[in-house]
């Protein structure tokens, strides 16, 4: 009998995973989360054992407001516990997550039994449009295990900062979500980076994108899960949809058994260079 957080595999050791691109009602959470709702009931049915949505999904991503913030006990994920539970499925959320002196844009995970399994604040702020001066970045990675892989989290703009996803590496991680608001106007590099972070580190990247215009920006979905080879294994168009994958944990041991780039890696070389004089 599995625990209370390891979900189920297939037989052939497949973990199921789902990609929910949605379109957020702008500053509406309790609208944005009946459609989670909705979703998260869906993925499950269709054998998923988690479920992500993208950046501050229940409200959509605005780096200048300090609406709808709340802490980890608010209705937002509070929500997501209940329908997370009620489903036996793990979820990706995300929010503002209240700090001081600034919020957090913070992406939590639930467990498939309404628990808090892991927390990760968004650690590179998107200083171009002054996210920076209205948030707090945070410090630390984020964790967790589902079923028979090593997860974890990174957030949209992070995407763009390749040591964090090496950190991630070394620290065993297999496999990293990304919910995101990343704008069509630059949605090569989303593709582009998502492709580049999972060869360079033979992981999975799950890049979740949200879709539709908004007050801020327009973005056009995309959404893609990449696999350790590099290779583009799913990929969404510009519509809603729930996008489905099965994530096999013996392709990261072929990648890295087929190219054992880490054997070559020089990071006390790398240290020195940066810091000599």
């Amino acid at each position: 009998m599995p625990g209370s957080n390891d979900p189920i595999s297939d037989p052939e050791g497949n973990v199921r995973v789902c990609i929910a691109q949605i379109s957020s009602f702008w500053e509406e959470p309790e609208k944005n989360l009946e459609k989670a709702d909705m979703f998260i009931a869906h993925a499950a049915r269709c054998g998923a054992q988690l479920i992500c949505f993208p950046e501050q999904f229940a409200t959509g991503w605005d780096p200048l407001s300090g609406k709808n913030v709340q802490d980890l006990t608010g209705s937002i994920i509070t929500r997501l516990q209940t329908s997370a539970k009620a489903n036996r499925i793990a979820v990706i959320g995300s929010l503002r997550e209240a700090a001081s002196p600034h919020p957090k844009n913070s992406a939590v995970t639930i467990g498939n039994d309404g628990r808090i399994i892991s927390t990760y604040s968004k650690i590179h702020l998107f200083s171009p449009a002054k996210e920076d001066e209205n948030f707090i970045p945070g410090i630390n990675l984020g964790i967790f295990s589902l079923g028979p892989l090593t997860c974890g989290l990174a957030i949209c703009y992070d995407l763009r900062f390749p040591a964090l996803f090496r950190v991630y590496a070394q620290r065993g991680v297999q496999v990293v979500f990304v919910p995101a608001a990343w704008p069509a106007s630059r949605i090569r590099h989303w593709e582009l980076f998502i492709q580049a972070r999972a060869a360079e580190n033979q992981m999975y990247v799950i890049g979740v994108n949200t879709t539709g215009t908004t007050p801020v920006d327009r973005y056009s979905g995309s959404s893609l899960a990449v696999d350790p080879h590099g290779t583009i294994i799913s990929h969404a168009n510009e519509a809603e949809q729930l996008l489905f994958m099965d994530l096999d944990p013996t392709e990261i041991d072929a990648a890295r058994s087929a190219l054992p780039i880490e054997n070559d890696r020089k990071d006390a070389l790398y240290h020195s260079l940066l810091t000599e004089k």
